[in-house]
């Protein structure tokens, strides 16, 4: 297992990340991120772009308690 993100780092990503980062924010490794994607298992909706795959900043922090915040001055 890797060291997983924390929420200030999670809270600095853009809206959506590639798989690995997503991993990372559940101490999950590249590999074992890609296979709980192609088995519709990983712990948050991951969005299938071409060949690519992305996970939502918003989802992550929902999973792991975590409120996304609008940023300052946002309507």
């Amino acid at each position: 297992m890797i060291e997983p993100l924390s929420v200030e780092e999670l809270r600095g990503l853009p809206a959506a990340v590639d798989l690995e980062t997503g991993g990372r924010a559940f101490g999950i490794g590249r590999t074992k991120a890609h296979e709980l994607a192609r088995a519709g298992e990983f712990p948050v909706p991951v969005m299938r772009l071409g060949a690519t795959y992305r996970v939502s900043r918003a989802d992550l922090l929902r999973a792991l308690g975590e409120a996304d915040a609008a940023p300052r001055g946002a309507a």
